[in-house]
């Protein structure tokens, strides 16, 4: 979870009261926070480091925490954030169809009269780093820029050049680059070094310009120098671009909610148009309201606490969550604000409810039913299974749940829509694209990564894959499997061929010639990419095919950087049961 550092005098100076270190971490706990650390840090006084939950983006600078403790003691009422359109025209901001190439979204919002102090432009930075490093994920998703906007001139346009094409002044420099010199100036940089991979391979960069071709930014890298904010800029401009629409959103309520304090009318920032390339036009920050309603009972009982419906519109109040009583007491109606985009379920709302109330007020009660705790008979079969497994002289790994599309398609010689892979919307790396739809990968990168280990290399693994199934409501299903592996410098089929007949045995499933018998298991010739040809073939028990066993293809043993063969065996366990 990450840490906000917060100087404690400024911070009792903003909540309007000071406490003892004892008496600040109480309230945090009371509010759903860990104050970490106190440390005295020289000229910069003594630094709370306060432990902030991941989905809480409102929470990562002074001023959200400080405005959050505020109105959970109830010193002052949740303010409302409004997005107003000026007197004359609208700013607007273009999107190129050239964007799509590499960062298709964009967002925009302006902060009109804001004044800054030193304590408050530093808080302004801080956040922005801290939402780069998790919601934006390190910029891959979302890359926030702003810009003294009394230095620009609109409409501006958001655009995608080929790098030699691209010439600006960069933040902190004195002379022009063009972004092919800036990819190798910064290479060598601690801060952005770490940023340039995500646009350094595309064809083309995306690049902000305002009316004069003035450039505002290059994201995800460095805004432009002449744009850079400083303690006397008045006016705004917010930018944020995106792989992500959903959370460039976040990101910039969360920016102007958290500093349209400092405006000389507070809470309120002025809209921006931006025309998408297909000539739409949407208009930013949304700042949008909604509202959930949720049973009082229903609360109750998942809390285990007893509160009136007024009460629990009271406790939600005090976590921002405006809420007021319903349909005669049997529920409560809660605003969800801009803010609070860590709202997505009426679950989150009960464990607010949990929150205000204090756990520690909770009252611990034995439940009134008794229950006798057993096993699930699928895992104790497994566990029973590693030990006999192992005792044949396997040794067993646990390998990533998660893979790329190439292990479980092109390095098994198998297109990736035969896979019935589950995969993920926004994979942070390569290594990680899709959920794995068998253990054979896993397994094989264990022994490319222990190559210098004596041979043989005998491995099992028992573990969950996962398959897209569009009868469950979540469109995905959950298998158990058992896979094992012989890598030597002699296939070893005879090994493998041993493992399953003892895994038969111990299972109580004799072994049959009778392809007709509805008991038993047999083995039948198969043919698979995956294996070589004449040496695979299916494990068929009670007449049902549960698992393939035979010898890797070359070109899979290669695939994986191995250079001997390799028998493999896997089995689906749930057909035991």
């Amino acid at each position: 979870m990450p840490t906000v550092d917060l100087k404690r005098d400024l911070l009792f100076k903003a909540i309007g009261k000071e406490y003892t270190d004892e008496e600040f971490e109480e309230l945090c706990f009371d509010f759903g926070l860990e104050l970490d650390e106190v440390v005295e840090e020289g000229d910069e006084g003594v630094i709370y480091k306060i432990e902030i939950p991941a989905n809480r983006y409102d929470l990562l600078c002074l001023e959200g925490i400080s405005r959050g403790i505020q109105v959970f003691l109830g010193k002052i009422k949740a303010p409302r954030y409004k997005a107003v359109k000026p007197s004359g025209s609208m700013q607007r901001l273009k999107i190129s169809k050239n964007t799509a190439l590499v960062r298709p979204h964009c967002v925009a919002a302006l902060i009109r009269n804001i004044t800054f102090t030193q304590e408050s432009y530093n808080s302004f930075i801080d956040l922005q780093d801290k939402l780069h490093h998790n919601l934006c994920r390190r910029r891959s998703l979302v890359a926030i820029g702003t810009h003294d906007f009394d230095t620009l001139q609109g409409p501006f346009l958001y655009d995608a050049l080929p790098p030699q094409d691209i010439k600006f002044i960069p933040l902190n420099q004195t002379k022009e680059f063009t972004a092919v010199e800036l990819m190798d100036l910064y290479k060598g940089e601690s801060h952005l070094k770490q940023y340039l991979p995500i646009i350094r391979d595309k064809p083309v960069y995306p690049i902000i310009f305002d009316a004069k071709s003035v450039v505002l930014s290059m994201p995800p890298i460095i805004n432009g120098e002449h744009s850079k904010i400083t303690l006397n800029t008045r006016n705004v401009f917010i930018e944020s671009t995106a792989t992500d629409l959903h959370k460039a959103k976040i990101v910039l309520d969360t920016l102007v909610t958290m500093f349209s304090v400092y405006c000389e009318e507070p809470f309120v920032v002025e809209s921006v148009e931006v025309e998408q390339p297909d000539g739409s036009v949407l208009v930013y920050p949304e700042l949008k309201y909604r509202h959930e309603v949720v049973s009082v009972e229903q609360i109750n009982n998942k809390i285990g606490i007893k509160e009136s419906p007024e009460r629990v519109a009271e406790l939600l109040t005090r976590m921002c969550l405006q809420s007021e009583v319903t349909d005669g007491g049997k529920n409560v109606k809660v605003e969800i604000p801009p803010t609070r985009a860590d709202i997505i379920h009426e679950c989150d709302i009960i464990e607010d409810v949990a929150i205000s109330h204090g756990f520690n007020n909770i009252v611990k009660r034995i439940p009134p039913t008794n229950t006798i705790a057993n096993q699930f008979k699928l895992n104790t079969l497994c566990d029973l299974l590693r030990q006999e497994i192992a005792q044949a002289g396997f040794t067993e790994v646990l390998t990533f749940a998660l893979c790329s599309r190439d292990d479980v398609s092109e390095k098994l010689k198998k297109p990736l829509s035969s896979s019935k892979a589950v995969h993920i919307a926004n994979p942070k790396t390569l290594e990680f694209q899709v959920a794995r739809t068998t253990l054979i990968p896993g397994i094989l990168k264990t022994i490319g990564c222990n190559k210098k280990m004596p041979l043989p290399m005998k491995l099992f693994e028992i573990s969950d894959v996962v398959h897209s199934d569009d009868q469950k409501d979540v469109g995905a299903r959950n298998h158990r499997r058992f896979c094992a592996a012989n890598y030597n410098k002699t296939p070893g089929f005879e090994v493998i061929h041993g493992l399953l007949d003892r895994t038969m045995q111990l299972l109580e499933v004799p072994y049959t010639e009778d392809k007709t018998s509805a008991h038993g298991y047999y083995l039948e010739a198969h043919a698979d990419e995956t294996f070589f040809p004449g040496r695979c073939a299916q494990v068929i028990v009670n007449g049902k095919p549960i698992g393939i066993m035979g010898v890797l293809h070359p070109e899979v043993v290669s695939n994986f950087e191995l250079n001997l063969p390799c028998a493999v065996l896997e089995l689906d366990v749930e057909e035991f049961l």
